[in-house]
């Protein structure tokens, strides 16, 4: 009955999320603070209170799930007695949710985290001119195939150098893309005609995991040089690898290859469930892992604790 405790990335962000922590738990609360005093931000009054569009762009949203996340482990620390050393096998996180994973296994400090992801997403932000890139969702057919269109479609708009990669393989036919918009349009006409159930755009606001994103990668390698990393409480499950690492030396590298790689979240929750893991809890905002948990691993649950009820839950399970 191994556990492994995984972390949303962006687009599970939405306004008042940790405000319910916050007003519940004190541990909650002095995340969200020390978030804010580490950024010289109230980014808790955003998430908290929103404006949407506000939370939404990429420089708070990062940090700012990041924060929900820590507030839920550290109050199911200090409530329900959680030790990662002891009750996980694996941590992983779906693109920033990587450094989510990493700070609640004691490998980044928090300030150090919320810092690293505002940088982060403003350099992903800056890499790629706004409407020069996209990104897009196919539904209904694997990876392989989905790889193998993204390459097709940069082929054919070569000579303006575009780019098109299989961004993220999230499981259960569900493949996102990313790089220059014409090439995404181009791969997207190629995949409905391959047999894509759907073909989707993004509204996200920039081309992230592919390689028009260099310019952050460069930007990360620079600050992630400059902070020091622990030797993480319970193994990471690279997105880039799909397989456990613990060396400070290698999270550092794969954080950077990280920024233009594919996540390749599919392969690690398989492996994570061939390796004897049947609950995945997924921690902070959202319920998007779960779900995908369900697709992947049918031997498999996901959990999503997020909210005080679902504390409460878990509390009553793991001290029952």
């Amino acid at each position: 009955m191994a556990k492994a405790f995984v972390f949303p990335g962006q687009g599970s962000q939405s306004p008042g999320m940790g405000k319910a922590l916050a007003a519940e738990f004190p541990q909650a609360a002095a995340v969200f603070a020390e978030v804010d005093d580490a950024l010289g931000q109230k980014l808790s009054a955003l998430m908290f209170e929103g404006p949407e569009a506000d939370l939404t762009l990429t420089a708070n949203a990062q940090p700012a799930l990041m924060a929900v996340s820590m507030a839920v482990m550290r109050v199911l620390e200090a409530e329900a007695g959680l030790d990662l050393a002891r009750d996980a096998k694996f941590v992983a996180g779906h693109s920033l949710g990587e450094y989510s994973a990493l700070a609640a296994a004691g490998a980044f400090t928090l300030a150090d985290t919320a810092r690293l992801l505002r940088l982060r997403g403003e350099a992903m932000q800056k890499a790629a001119p706004v409407g020069e890139g996209a990104m897009a969702a196919i539904l209904g057919l694997e990876f392989g195939p989905v790889a193998a269109i993204a390459t097709e479609a940069a082929r054919e708009f070569h000579l303006q150098g575009a780019i098109c990669q299989a961004a993220n393989d999230n499981g259960g036919g569900q493949v996102v893309i990313s790089g220059t918009k014409s090439a995404v349009e181009k791969a997207m006409e190629l995949a409905k005609a391959a047999g894509a159930k759907r073909a989707l755009l993004l509204p996200v606001s920039a081309p992230f995991h592919c390689a028009l994103m260099q310019p952050a990668a460069e930007a990360m390698a620079a600050a992630l040089a400059q902070v020091s990393i622990q030797a993480p409480r319970a193994a990471l499950v690279a997105n880039v690898l799909a397989a456990p690492i613990t060396d400070p030396a290698e999270i550092r590298q794969r954080l950077v290859e990280q920024v233009t790689g594919t996540v390749r979240w599919r392969e690690s929750i398989a492996y994570m469930a061939g390796e004897g893991v049947t609950t995945f809890y997924e921690i902070g905002a959202g319920k998007v892992l779960s779900g995908l948990v369900k697709r992947i691993a049918d031997s498999a649950t996901g959990v999503s604790i997020g909210t005080p009820a679902d504390i409460a839950a878990f509390k009553t399970a793991h001290q029952g």
